[in-house]
């Protein structure tokens, strides 16, 4: 029981009296503040203020990327492997990151282990952070004595993962981006300059063509609703978000609309079972037993589908059901998964048979990725051009159809 409230420890900042009545204040980490103000009172301090502490300096300090915690992971493996504890690598190596936010909280991880509590325990309580993975690994590695070796897999794992969500998201930068400079155009065009063209037809006393009247009406509407255009999608947006955090039912819907649309679905389904395949390899590599890694796996899916995929083959694995049958029961795996799965349940060689697996996916996953950016920046140039190149041609065909009466 005693470790329970560990996992839930918020930090608080207090004020109260010493046995001198002299004012002090300081910041601890508590489940609660009635179990800090008995802890301080057990020290001699009368408590007169306890509130939990603000998360401004939180929010305004850099956001914790994957990147920086394998980084501190991989340099806490090399010290404790030259022989130095945990406690004294941890501490050094929160000295040394950048983010601040990242140090305090190793900061407190190291306190906890000078305390007495193991690193596994202490990690728990930043969820966000460490996730089920990490944990499991960190209390693998805790009981067998192999605490960096699984440190340095972990970091592994972690930079590979985030190579991969790299360089999606960089195929998908570009896009994005082309797309809001061509709405912010269009924008510009519609309130301000189609209005001067506008007025330059009137002058003329003649019929324009259907595409510059029709230029010419959206332009009308734009300028009226502009507001209620921008508001809408800004609502709709913060609806949809909400909604997918909320519901686990949009969640599905959205995941697996994502995995069929053309093109960018194919790759997010590579992108998908590769860190399904390293994740439970790097789980049963260490020993985690194959229905607890299946647990963190869902996790790591980063998909919906994927996600209560592996819950059902959890249950189906710890009723006795082999892996590749469970896997395959879904019908969200390839055959060629489900080959390599089956004959690492046959001949012992699972970890083996799933990093490569992981392996072929990943570069499948690279390889689309290169192609996909080699493709849109073209396509992104037409679709841009055209839309730019058809409000031109819209303002400027009555100036030719004038200039060829005369």
């Amino acid at each position: 029981m005693a470790t329970n409230p560990s996992n839930r420890l918020q930090t608080y900042q207090w004020t109260g009296l010493d046995a001198r009545k002299r004012t002090i204040s300081g910041e601890q980490d508590a489940p609660n503040p009635q179990f800090l103000r008995n802890m301080l009172r057990r020290q001699g301090i009368n408590v007169t203020r306890v509130r939990k502490k603000s998360g401004r300096s939180t929010l305004l300090a850099r956001r914790i990327t994957g990147k920086q915690v394998a980084l501190a992971t991989r340099q806490i493996a090399t010290l404790i492997s030259a022989g130095i504890p945990i406690a004294q690598s941890v501490a050094a190596v929160s000295r040394g990151i950048e983010n601040p936010r990242l140090a305090e909280i190793f900061d407190k991880i190291r306190r906890d282990v000078e305390g007495g509590i193991s690193m596994s325990h202490s990690i728990r309580k930043y969820p966000t952070i460490f996730d089920r993975l990490y944990v499991n690994l960190v209390s693998v590695g805790e009981e067998s004595g192999t605490l960096d070796h699984l440190l340095q897999k972990v970091a592994a794992y972690l930079e590979r993962i985030e190579e991969i969500k790299g360089k999606i998201k960089a195929a998908m930068f570009y896009p994005i981006m082309v797309l809001s400079v061509a709405v912010i155009i269009v924008a510009i065009m519609l309130i301000f300059v189609i209005p001067e063209f506008e007025k330059l037809f009137s002058s003329f006393g003649a019929g324009l063509p259907t595409l510059t009247q029709s230029m010419i009406d959206m332009s009308h509407w734009f300028r009226e609703w502009w507001h209620v255009f921008f508001i809408g999608l800004i609502i709709g947006f913060f609806l949809l978000r909400y909604f997918y955090k909320r519901s686990t039912r949009a969640q599905h819907a959205m995941d697996r609309i994502i995995l069929y649309v053309p093109v960018i679905g194919p790759i997010l389904r590579k992108a998908v079972i590769a860190r399904f395949a390293r994740t439970l390899a790097t789980m049963f590599g260490a020993g985690v037993p194959l229905v607890d890694g299946l647990a963190a796996v869902a996790g790591a899916t980063g998909n919906r589908v994927y996600y209560d995929a592996c819950q059902r083959i959890r249950r189906d694995v710890s009723t006795g059901r082999p892996l590749m049958t469970s896997m395959a029961q879904t019908r969200l795996f390839p055959p060629m998964v489900l080959q390599m799965v089956g004959t690492g349940e046959e001949t012992g060689e699972l970890e083996s048979m799933l990093e490569k697996t992981a392996d072929y996916f990943e570069n499948e996953v690279r390889d689309a990725v290169d192609a996909l950016s080699s493709l849109l920046e073209p396509i992104m140039i037409v679709i841009l051009g055209g839309i730019v190149g058809t409000l031109v041609v819209a303002m400027y065909l009555p100036i030719f159809k004038l200039a060829a009466a005369f």
